[in-house]
């Protein structure tokens, strides 16, 4: 530093001119910090910071590891640069259930583009990754967030040998860590020693171990060799010879750390011994030189000899792996270490002839990988029509899993190279089982078997007895395959195999094709029979390639004499909503969201669920995701932006819950699927809930025959438009057993279309001649659109008024009739008075004794207008009363007389 020069460093020391380094990682570096948060909103979820106290970044020696929990995480490094520099460092990123974020801030504060920050996941071991950095001050920050909400803790991130350029420049050497050696002067960077070696800091060469002591890569001292067992040692088979015949071989596990010379150390079991070779595979036969060789082309075998398929037959290409005498040439096999995550030399699969297994690992935490590419497939015509029925090909393949402690056995799946996708994982022992898998895409794929024994690592093999068994593999429809079998083909004139046409079917007799009923839909795409057509669910028909059966958004119902129609056209789209709010051990807030498309479009499923999570990185929004699922109705589980710190949701885990319509039906069971009315509320009194079953592909260990889900459609005229969608309050994620989902969707689009029947008529008086009808719906009323209300008819009618004329003029007829009448008889009642009085007048008879009436006749002379004059002015009424009712006490009525001269009355 006196001359201001340069000068190299000396062997075993190291320097990086302008920059430095970061590789040991038994403590946080100086300058490094680790800080945990929680950006969880919610204040009444405040005590869970302290939960997050301890999730923080871990040193782990040669790596830095990630939290695995809800927790953010951020490992922060503060460097000033004299010029322009880069940071670089290794990660492994295995976990898409983990945000992993990695930017820089400058003097301003201002991060880095925003497309560079997100990482994305890793599948080959370590990744570099590189950004550039302006002069001055930056802050480095790594930033993990895990949001897996299930039970299955994440695999963490890994960070090691973070350098970064364009610092000051280093006025000292820094000397290589233990373990690592230079052995020339100038060196940037320091070198592992090999296995078997170690070497102390600043070393400038490895030094060898001992025979009686071993090391790993990489180690400052050596371990003594513990005696060998028969956990040190595996079993395989040779290829078979020209004789055909194979020996049993025994192995020792590399990296070999035991010891044969030690006095309990086992021995190495004899090889040699010979045992007739397996045949081979189907579709393949054995050479000469007892190699198995696939047929060649329009031939299949059962693995000995190649037939020619017979007329009227083809191949069904595919691969068919049941023997075990070599790794088929589409496989490979390694060991990834679970102690620095990479990829060792030396194979994790051994065939053992009835089956392949799980070899020896250097440790038992190690990942025992074995991968089969299938370069593409071939499916049916049919199949290439088909835009919904997306099978294009299956695998099935039998395991079974022996463990004494928790192991775990993962299939994985890779399209086009990409990143493997854990699809299935069996946790600890299982039965021979079978496990089929439905391949959606005509692409290159990857399968791939990777087995753990135990995630912990402890020095030494003691669970190499626990392995994975594979017996089978089969995969169908193989581009360039073979073939196992012919399978019977639709004939062309000459003779030749075809193709039937979609929605065909084979008569085995004839080889001619036949189209299928309607309703009815093919489960195979080269059927055969009749029998291939299966009828369609109840509510439900098919499509014109019958390849599925679906529902276009009607339906009708038989009930108490009527026919109810329902046109469910406006839930078509695709609907989301969110269950409630729920929230994990530490906090973190989330929600299941369902996203649903009642009846799809002729059966095209519009429902969407993303995986956001390793690809969030466009500023505008438009993200291209890394995995999505169309369906019926699917599942996945979102944190909500302002939880995460985010510039959009993050949207993982989706899941397809509805892959075909089963049926609709007003029953509560349906293919074994039941909808229980429990599980809600009470509906409308009388008007049934309409109800949409529907299954999905996906198999699952829980759900032997997939998942399932039940929709229930309730009129509510008061919920217009999409309406409302709940789940069972007693099931808030919308199911109580893992496998069949529940929905209740009220909404006036589930009322039945209104008919005549649902309005009545109310008829006015007749007012001005003028009649209206005017028609109401009947109360309540559970229709919705369908036949409107008819106009108000107006009609010409009699009024009230007219018939009301009538009936006066008529009671006026009669009054004056009856009034004419009673004068009538009055008047001659008066005159019968009057000769009575005059005869009582003229009587010359004793007393008490009436003369005899001579005549009652109106004399001669006498004057028929006389009127008798009475003494009181009574009424008419008065009178006829009194004339009725007064008489004297011989019996006799009293007449008052007025004689002709004036005097006084005297009464009779």
């Amino acid at each position: 530093m006196k001359d201001q020069s340069c000068k190299p460093c000396a062997e075993g020391r190291y320097s990086l001119g302008t920059g430095i380094r970061f590789d040991e990682w038994d403590e946080l570096p100086h300058g490094f910090a680790s800080i945990a948060t929680n950006l969880e909103s919610d204040s009444s979820f405040s005590e869970s910071l302290e939960n997050c106290t301890t999730s923080t970044w871990v040193p782990l020696g040669d790596y830095v590891a990630s939290n695995t929990d809800e927790c953010t995480a951020t490992l922060m490094y503060a460097v000033n640069l004299k010029q322009s520099g880069t940071v670089s460092f290794e990660y492994i990123y295995p976990d898409s259930s983990i945000v992993f974020e990695f930017f820089v801030q400058n003097d301003q504060c201002q991060p880095t583009v925003e497309e560079s920050r997100w990482m994305r996941t890793t599948e080959k071991g370590w990744e570099s990754h590189n950004v550039e950095l302006s002069r001055g001050n930056n802050v480095l920050y790594w930033r993990t967030t895990a949001f897996s909400v299930w039970s299955k803790v994440p695999k963490p991130v890994l960070v090691r040998n973070i350098g970064i350029t364009g610092v000051a420049y280093t006025s000292e050497c820094f000397p290589c860590k233990a373990g690592t050696y230079a052995a020339t002067s100038g060196s940037s960077f320091c070198q592992l020693c090999p296995a078997n070696s170690y070497s102390s800091k600043g070393a400038t060469s490895c030094q060898r171990c001992e025979p009686d002591t071993y090391s790993d890569q990489g180690s400052s001292s050596c371990k003594p060799r513990p005696p060998c067992t028969d956990k040190d040692y595996f079993y395989t088979h040779t290829a078979c010879d020209a004789s055909g015949e194979t020996q049993l071989m025994f192995k020792w596990a590399e990296p070999k750390t035991c010891s044969e010379d030690l006095p309990t150390a086992m021995q190495l079991p004899p090889s040699g011994v010979k045992n007739k070779c397996p045949p081979c595979n189907p579709g393949f036969f054995k050479t000469n030189s007892s190699a198995c060789e696939p047929c060649p082309s329009g031939s299949y075998s059962n693995g000995s000899g190649c037939i020619s398929c017979a007329a009227g037959t083809e191949p069904a290409l595919g691969f068919e792996y049941k023997w075990w005498n070599t790794l088929p040439a589409n496989m490979e096999t390694t060991v990834l270490s679970g102690i620095n995550f990479e990829y060792k030399g030396m194979a994790g699969w051994e065939v053992a002839g009835d089956y392949i297994y799980t070899a020896a690992g250097a440790s038992d935490n190690d990942f025992m990988i074995l991968t089969m590419v299938i370069p593409g497939f071939r499916p049916p015509q049919a199949v290439l029509e088909d835009v919904e029925n997306k099978e294009v090909a299956r695998i099935t393949f039998v395991f079974e899993t022996v463990c004494s402690v928790n192991c775990e056995l993962y299939f994985m799946v890779g399209v086009n190279s990409r990143t493997n996708t854990p699809v299935e994982t069996w946790n600890g022992s299982k039965e021979k089982q079978s496990y089929t898998y439905i391949i959606e895409k005509n692409a290159t794929m990857s399968f791939t078997w990777a087995f753990q024994r135990t995630a912990y690592h402890e020095a030494g093999r003691r669970y190499t007895n626990d392995v994975a068994k594979l017996y089978s593999v089969n995969v169908t429809n193989v581009m360039d395959g073979v073939a196992s079998y012919c399978r019977l083909c639709a004939l062309e004139s000459s003779g030749s195999c075809t193709s039937c046409p979609p929605g065909n079917y084979i008569d085995r007799a004839s080889g001619a094709c036949h189209p299928c009923a309607p309703s009815t839909y093919l489960k195979a795409h080269q059927p055969y029979g009749s029998q291939a057509c299966i009828p369609c669910g109840p509510g439900t028909k098919s499509n014109k390639i019958h390849s599925l059966c679906y529902n276009d958004c009607r339906f009708s119902l038989d009930k108490d004499g009527r026919t109810l129609e329902y046109d469910f056209s406006a839930l078509a789209n695709s609907t989301s909503f969110a269950g409630r709010p729920s929230f994990t051990s530490k906090g973190l807030k989330y929600f299941h969201q369902f996203s649903i498309s009642l009846c799809g479009n002729h059966g095209r499923k519009m429902a969407t669920c993303m995986d956001n999570v390793t690809d969030m990185r466009v500023p505008d929004g438009e993200a291209e995701f890394s995995k999505s699922v169309t369906s019926y109705v699917c599942q996945s589980i979102i944190v909500p932006s302002d939880v995460m710190g985010y510039k959009t949701i993050v949207s993982s885990q989706p899941v397809s819950l509805a892959d075909r319509v089963i049926g609709v039906t007003t029953e509560t069971t349906l293919d074994n699927i039941t909808s229980l009315p429990e599980h809600f509320t009470p509906g409308n009194v009388g008007l049934t809930d309409v109800i949409f079953f529907y299954r999905s592909n996906d198999v699952t260990q829980s759900c032997s025959s997939g998942r399932a889900t039940a929709i229930r459609l309730r009129c509510d005229p008061l919920k217009t438009g999409s309406g409302a969608l709940t789940v069972p309050s007693k099931c808030p994620d919308g199911t109580c057993d893992g496998c069949t989902f529940h929905f209740l969707w009220e909404t006036s689009t589930a009322c039945p279309l209104c008919s005549a029947y649902d309005y009545h008529a109310i008829v006015s008086a007749c007012l001005g001649g003028i009649q209206r009808t005017t028609y109401v719906w009947r109360e309540p009323k559970l229709c919705s659109g369908g036949v409107p209300l008819p106009e108000q008819k107006v009609s010409i009618c009699k009024t009230m008024d007219f018939w009301l004329k009538v009936g006066i003029s008529a009671g006026t007829c009669a009054a004056v009739l009856l009034t004419v009448m009673t004068c009538y008889f009055w008047k001659k009642n008066q005159k019968l008075e009057y000769k009575y009085s005059k005869l009582v007048m003229n009587s010359t008879a004793k007393d008490s004794e009436l003369p005899a009436a001579d005549s009652c006749a109106i004399m001669e002379g006498e004057d028929v207008e006389d009127d008798l004059i009475f003494t009181s002015k009574k009424s008419l009424f008065g009178k006829i009363k009194s004339f009725t009712y007064k008489r004297t006490s011989d019996g006799f009525d009293s007449v008052p007389l007025k004689t002709s001269s004036g005097s006084t009355d005297i009464d009779l």
